[in-house]
């Protein structure tokens, strides 16, 4: 009987002592990268502000999985995409994955007319909560979603710098 209470002491102490350090990281989550493309902006917004676009650049969306219902919306795998606002140099979007949660992206393209180098930024934020395990799940954001990102943007670059 006092190992039982021992082992659930523990493991009450063990939950109290990760939601306290969770709740020690911050609630919203924020991951990005950049680059530099040497072509004008305008050459580059035909490539991310229309979702048809993105199977030109972006990887995994040459999968007959992926269903593009229009230049606004479109399901990869079980992760609903919606572009939600569009600008001259700022695309967002939000992707909801199976269970609901949601990321919001935004995509901007940093440049003047007449210049030649576009900076392109892209940043995922996730807003999380209280939850310990989601909370230091998501010090892996940055190494699971990073690569990604910079992967598409090379692929970008390499499109948009070719036409």
């Amino acid at each position: 009987m006092k190992l039982i209470r021992f082992i659930l002491i523990s493991v009450v102490v063990m939950f109290a002592i990760a939601s306290f350090i969770g709740l020690l990281m911050p609630s919203t989550v924020l991951v990005s990268r950049a680059v530099n493309v040497s072509a004008p902006k305008d050459s580059i917004i035909r490539y991310v502000n229309d979702i048809r676009q993105w199977k030109e650049w972006m990887e995994g969306l040459r999968d007959p999985s992926v269903i593009i219902q229009s230049a606004s919306f479109a399901e990869m795998k079980g992760t609903k995409v919606s572009i939600t606002g569009l600008s001259d140099s700022t695309i967002r979007s939000v992707w909801t994955t199976k269970n609901g949660n949601s990321q919001f992206a935004t995509m901007q393209l940093i440049g003047s007319p007449g210049q030649d180098i576009t900076v392109v930024q892209w940043q995922f934020e996730e807003k999380l909560n209280w939850y310990p395990w989601e909370r230091l799940g998501s010090m892996m954001n940055d190494k699971i979603i990073g690569p990604m990102m910079e992967t598409n943007l090379n692929n970008l670059k390499n499109l948009a710098e070719k036409k």
